[in-house]
C-alpha cells in the first residue's frame, strides 16, 4: 500500500509530535524532513562547504547528530533552505520515501505543495508565534533557558519571515490542506484530529 500523510507548519508548531504519533498508530514510517536541511545546514556551516555540495554528500551518520535540535542548527537550516540547489538535492530522496510500501509520514515545510502534492492526507500545523516561541523556550530550560524568551521569539519571528517569504517553495498550507492550530489545543486533541483525517481517508476497510 502507498499511501502519503504530508504535514506542514512552521517551528514549534507540534507537526513533529504529531507526525511521530500517527506513524505509530498506523504502522507507517515517518520522516522528519526539517532534520535533512538542519543536518545541510550544520554541515555546510561547520564544516565551511558549499551549501548543494553538503546536501548531496549527506549520509546517515550526519542525520544522527545531536545537535540537530538546537536553536542554531534550526536557523542553518532556515538559511540552506532557501537555496534551490539544496532543495533539488533533496528532493527526489523525500518523494521515493514517501512513495515506499506500507505508508508514510513526511514533516516539514513544503511536503503538501512541493514534495508531494498528490499525498492522500495533508495537514498544517500551526500556533501563534508566542506560543511557539514559549515552547521552544520552555524546551531550552525556561527561567534556566541560555537566551529569555524575548530572544527567542524573535529567533521563531525571523526564521518565519524567512520560511514564508523564500521564492523557492515557500511555507504555506495547501489548498486541500486541513489546518490545525495547536495554539489552545493539547497534544492528545491535536493528535486525535489527526488520526481521524487518515482514517477517513483510509476507508472503513483499513
Amino acid at each position: 500500500m502507498n499511501f502519503t500523510v504530508a504535514i506542514d507548519g512552521p517551528a514549534a508548531a507540534g507537526k513533529g509530535t504529531i507526525s511521530r504519533a500517527v506513524a505509530q498508530r498506523f504502522g507507517f514510517a515517518h520522516l522528519d524532513t526539517g532534520a535533512l536541511y538542519r543536518a545541510v545546514g550544520v554541515k555546510a556551516e561547520g564544516q565551511g562547504l558549499d551549501p548543494a555540495a553538503a546536501a548531496r554528500s549527506l549520509t546517515a551518520e550526519d542525520l544522527e547528530r545531536e545537535d540537530l535540535r538546537t536553536l542554531e542548527a534550526g536557523q542553518a537550516a532556515s538559511r540552506v533552505a532557501v537555496i534551490p540547489e539544496v532543495r533539488a538535492a533533496l528532493l527526489d530522496f523525500q518523494r521515493e520515501f514517501a512513495r515506499r510500501a506500507g505508508g508514510a509520514v513526511l514533516d516539514g515545510r513544503d511536503i503538501g505543495t512541493v514534495i508531494c502534492p498528490g499525498a492522500e492526507v495533508k495537514l498544517f500545523v500551526t500556533a501563534s508565534p508566542e506560543v511557539r516561541a514559549r515552547r521552544r523556550w520552555l524546551e531550552l530550560g525556561g527561567e534556566a533557558a541560555p537566551k529569555p524568551y524575548e530572544a527567542v521569539l524573535a529567533e521563531v519571528l525571523e526564521r518565519d519571515d524567512r520560511d514564508m517569504n523564500r521564492a523557492d517553495a515557500p511555507l504555506k498550507p495547501a489548498a486541500d490542506a486541513l489546518i490545525l492550530d495547536t495554539s489552545e489545543m493539547s497534544v492528545e486533541a491535536a493528535v486525535a484530529a489527526a488520526v481521524a483525517a487518515i482514517e477517513a481517508a483510509l476507508g472503513p476497510d483499513r
